[in-house]
């Protein structure tokens, strides 16, 4: 929120893809974003504050390009685990719904598929009930079926008023989904 020089911000509700080649500085954005790393110069803050502080009060969700889920856990324990972190999470039923995955609640984690499995990160994400979610090439381990689900589930999620930044170098991704592109 406010611009300035050089500043990239994005309004309440909006999608912005950062979209670029591998290499372009797409996974380091949103590191900086997310307080994993610090700017050579300038500075990165989300809502007037560093990045790690907006991290801890839950005001940002994040999926990244890598991590696994730990095994010997149901789907449900793990996002409940997850939510009872944070003060305003969503209900646990709530996430699932969200998500397209209240079919797997029971099954364990080390038995999802890879596109179970990204969704199911992607509920971690957002369990917190973030007002910022960041989103690193989430649609890789995808089929063509499950990438249309997620970015439908991507709209909604933006449609209940929350701002979702994610990298990707499918064009039509964002065609599709992004309200802004950053190049």
């Amino acid at each position: 929120h406010g611009q300035q020089q050089g500043a990239l911000a994005v309004e309440q509700g909006q999608a912005a893809d950062l979209l670029g080649t591998n290499g372009a500085g797409k996974s380091t954005t949103i590191d900086l974003l997310l307080g994993l790393a610090r700017p050579d110069a300038g500075r990165a803050t989300v809502f007037g504050q560093a990045p790690a502080d907006a991290v801890a009060a839950g005001a940002v969700g994040a999926m990244l390009q890598t991590g696994g889920l730990p095994d010997y856990l149901s789907v449900r324990e793990l996002v409940a685990m997850m939510g009872s972190l944070y003060p305003r999470a969503l209900g646990v039923d709530e996430t699932l719904d969200i998500c397209g995955i209240a079919d797997l609640a029971d099954r364990p984690t080390r038995k999802l598929s890879g596109g179970q499995t990204q969704r199911v990160r992607f509920a971690l994400a957002i369990v917190a009930n973030p007002d910022l979610l960041l989103l690193d090439e989430p649609t890789v381990a995808m089929d063509v079926q499950v990438r249309h689900e997620f970015w439908t589930t991507m709209r909604t999620y933006a449609q209940r008023g929350k701002t979702v930044v994610f990298a990707t170098h499918y064009l039509e991704e964002a065609d599709a989904f992004a309200h802004r592109v950053v190049v």
